[in-house]
């Protein structure tokens, strides 16, 4: 297909509806022909706004320059831009590259609202460049599928128009409209695989398959198509629990390819990174046959899988705690012990912990140090506080982050599953219902 902005416009037509499209704007060739082309065609657009968005990793000498050049561009184009500034400096084992891309996608994210497009301008290059990393690395359907034209993302969606024009065709609209952009000193550097890749395997495979962007963009939708039906058979393979886990005994059903599918199907509806081949048969290998009583773990950057009785457990990496603290809580106030989770008091009537024994108290937020006892309200008789949470099914790893509410020394309740007698607010007596959660705590 011809770059025209009749033939970008047409795709457009294709994305989601949008009240308003934000253009990712480096301010390097290719952002700057989709910003200039949909600015020509603005008003014949379906989104009822245009804005642009300019992202300042640091990470250049020259990075504030692109800033002050992108804020020019988009004044000369009548386009409001907002300018963000992120730390994009790579973490333990983290690529430079992946970590510049992560800082700028969670910077984005946070502008769109659910009536939202992200324009990105990813080409047909850019594609072929994806599927043949994937190849290398030895991505199966999921990663040769390389990048969608669309897909969800924050509140809103992120599309990417270009990827049926040639990086050349832009380049070609660009000279011809006389534009004038930044050029990325990093893009010549080789030994970044992409650049490598850009400037010394793909000139010489075009040299004998000229069509080879196109060609390889093909190969991407057929792999999407097989992507596809492999979620759909995920998707008939996979029953949810009210938990969230993966059953064992569903998972064990399946023979080995359909339980590898559905492990890549489950992590991915946890919004969390697909992990290599390694770690899916490492799943299969030592978690799978781990004894009942056993706590195995497997992890990659950014997930890890863990095992409780008949589930399996896809979360984040679980950060430090110091299960020693002892915090003080005015219970007026929402209080945040533990990373991800918000502790409240609510006051209620005929339960909870009574009102009348927190006011001359001391109040405070402790955690599970091995021996503690309870009576839970309604029971005759106390029990370890190991037990409790045994019955009531939590997770060992949740149990030492748990908070658990003391009135001066005494162990009054655990937040969010029972309060100890003699702590219980009597039917006719005012009490505190003490609720605790993984909400985010602000």
């Amino acid at each position: 297909m011809r770059y025209t902005l009749q033939n970008l416009q047409a795709v457009i037509e294709q994305l989601p509806p949008a009240r308003r499209y934000w253009v990712a704007y480096s301010g390097g060739l290719d952002s700057h022909v989709l910003l200039h082309s949909l600015s020509a065609v603005r008003y014949s657009l379906p989104a009822e706004k245009l804005c642009a968005v300019h992202v300042n990793h640091g990470l250049s000498p020259a990075a504030d320059e692109w800033a002050r050049h992108s804020a020019a561009i988009c004044d000369e184009l009548n386009i409001p831009c907002r300018l963000l500034e992120v730390d994009a400096r790579p973490g333990k084992g983290e690529s430079p590259e992946a970590a510049a891309r992560t800082a700028r996608y969670r910077a984005i994210v946070s502008l769109l609202e659910a009536t939202d497009g992200l324009l990105t301008a990813h080409h047909q290059d850019d594609q072929a460049e994806t599927v043949l990393l994937q190849l290398l690395r030895g991505g199966g359907p999921r990663g040769l599928a390389a990048m969608p034209r669309w897909d969800v993302f924050g509140s809103g969606w992120r599309g990417r128009p270009l990827l049926d024009f040639s990086r050349s065709e832009l380049q070609s609209y660009a000279q011809s409209e006389g534009l004038h952009w930044e050029e990325d000193e990093s893009n010549s550097d080789t030994g970044i695989e992409r650049n490598f890749l850009r400037q010394d395997v793909i000139p010489l495979l075009r040299s004998h398959w000229p069509a080879l962007g196109a060609t390889l963009s093909r190969a991407a939708g057929n792999s999407a198509e097989a992507a596809k039906l492999l979620d759909q058979l995920a998707a008939r393979d996979f029953v949810i629990q009210p938990d969230g886990g993966l059953s064992i005994s569903q998972l064990e059903a399946l023979d080995s390819c359909r339980q590898r599918n559905l492990l890549r199907y489950w992590i991915k509806q946890c919004a969390l990174p697909l992990p290599a081949s390694v770690h899916l048969q490492r799943i299969l290998d030592e978690i799978l046959p781990a004894a009942v009583d056993a706590m195995p773990l497997v992890n990659w950057a950014g997930a890890e899988i863990r095992r409780y009785r008949d589930r399996l457990y896809a979360m984040p990496p679980l950060p430090l705690h110091d299960s020693s603290k002892i915090l003080d809580w005015k219970m007026t106030e929402i209080f945040c012990p533990v990373g991800g989770g918000a502790l409240r008091a609510t006051k209620v009537s005929g339960y909870g912990i009574k009102q009348a024994l927190c006011r001359d108290a001391r109040i405070t937020v402790r955690f599970r140090q091995g021996g503690e006892c309870c009576q839970p309200a309604g029971r005759t008789h106390t029990h370890k506080l190991k037990k409790l949470l045994q019955e009531q099914g939590i997770p060992p790893w949740q149990r030492g982050r748990i908070p658990l509410i003391y009135l001066d020394t005494e162990l009054a309740a655990v937040a969010g599953l029972f309060v100890c007698e003699p702590f219980q607010a009597g039917s006719n007596e005012r009490g505190l219902k003490i609720s605790w959660g993984s909400a985010p705590c602000h």
